[in-house]
């Protein structure tokens, strides 16, 4: 793909989330997305063959890179386990409430959004979070066992956003801590 393919699928891409905002996921039509990009239906349908369904798919792919990328750059610089694991929880978690697009579209189409949250959507989300930060959690853990804790701290961040807690707020930083210290059988001596 060249950088100017890059930018026409971003393009794409772009016009097709403004296009949701606008309609909802499930009135869209490739119409209203080419209308929104000011391209004609066959330049859409040669970056995205297949139509509405393709086209949605990789809206929701390059919408979990975006976030895993930024979720990684705020973790990287972290050099304990549990310092690691507290600052993916909190940022993953802000993330999460500060996404306006994500807001709009639990407004309005409950029903999709709670199922790429949970049963359509978390064997995907767990896929590019283990990708993304499986590797900040192997110096101290075995590629196994970090696979293993990012798969259950993602589900976890994707409960507590979706029916939050009374008790632990996971956007702060100190609630994210306790939490961890309570309830995540991690060898004490590889968090320090």
């Amino acid at each position: 793909m060249t950088v100017t393919d890059q930018s026409l699928n971003d393009a794409i891409l772009d016009a097709t989330k403004t296009a949701i905002e606008r309609w909802g996921v499930e009135r869209l039509t490739i119409n209203d997305v080419c209308d929104v990009a000011k391209i004609s239906r066959a330049t859409l349908y040669r970056a995205f063959p297949g139509g509405k369904e393709v086209l949605l798919e990789a809206l929701r792919v390059r919408e979990l890179e975006l976030f895993f990328t930024t979720l990684r750059a705020h973790a990287e610089g972290e050099t304990t386990l549990e310092d690691t694991i507290v600052r993916c929880m909190v940022v993953a978690t802000t993330e999460l409430r500060n996404d306006q697009h994500l807001a709009l579209m639990l407004a309005a189409e409950p029903g999709d959004v709670l199922a790429q949250l949970t049963v359509a959507g978390v064997p995907r989300i767990v896929r590019v979070a283990t990708a993304y930060l499986t590797p900040l959690l192997e110096p101290y853990l075995s590629r196994k066992e970090a696979a293993e804790l990012v798969e259950v701290l993602a589900r976890l961040v994707i409960s507590y956003f979706l029916a939050p807690s009374s008790q632990y707020d996971f956007t702060k930083e100190q609630h994210a801590r306790a939490f961890i210290r309570a309830h995540v059988p991690i060898n004490k001596g590889a968090m320090q």
